[in-house]
């Protein structure tokens, strides 16, 4: 009997050392992949919306930089190089003058551009006069006014509101509209804050 309950303890022991299938088995289970891919989905539905916003928003602060620098560049052109006048479309104050460089950024180099999603524009105002003066860039007629705009390609895609500014500096918005205030912008149009 003795001899029996050796050999059962050794028996035992072979069980406890020899691996069972069970614990061998490596991975994750079908239903733990699930819950994972449940729970990135459940992440991506939350940040998603918040980059698109982030995006937005920085297309619209980039559109606003580029009717400040139209109306720097369009300040700088009247004081040396207009005799007081402005130039009407970018492709003529984006022009270097001889020996210098241009009154704006190469990236602005072409009326109806697509900047950072949105379309920038610059053409004399409405009821401008056309100057008699040569700039000192080229050769082509200047205006005694100007209108910039500044809209989104796409509504509520790469941006919600539209922008647009004049000789006064002060750059305007229309909030929801793919279309900028109107040339000559209205005295109720709302400036930017």
């Amino acid at each position: 009997m003795r001899t029996q309950v050796m050999n059962l303890g050794i028996l035992e022991a072979q069980v406890a050392t020899r691996p069972s299938r069970m614990r061998r088995a490596s991975g994750f289970t079908l239903i733990e992949l699930l819950i994972v891919v449940a729970i990135i989905g459940i992440i991506a539905a939350i940040a998603v919306p918040g980059l698109l916003r982030a995006r937005m928003s920085g297309n619209e602060a980039s559109a606003i930089g580029s009717l400040r620098a139209i109306t720097s560049g369009e300040a700088a052109f009247a004081a040396s190089c207009g005799s007081g006048s402005y130039a009407d479309t970018l492709e003529h104050l984006v022009m270097a003058p001889t020996g210098g460089t241009g009154f704006i950024s190469p990236d602005l180099n072409a009326t109806g551009v697509l900047k950072s999603g949105y379309n920038v524009t610059l053409a004399a105002a409405e009821g401008a006069a056309n100057a008699t003066g040569t700039p000192c860039n080229g050769s082509f007629t200047m205006v005694s006014a100007y209108y910039a705009k500044a809209e989104p390609s796409t509504l509520n895609s790469t941006g919600t509101r539209s922008f647009a500014t004049d000789v006064r500096g002060t750059i305007f918005q229309k909030i929801n509209s793919a279309t900028a205030d109107p040339n000559p912008i209205p005295s109720t149009a709302t400036p930017i804050q």
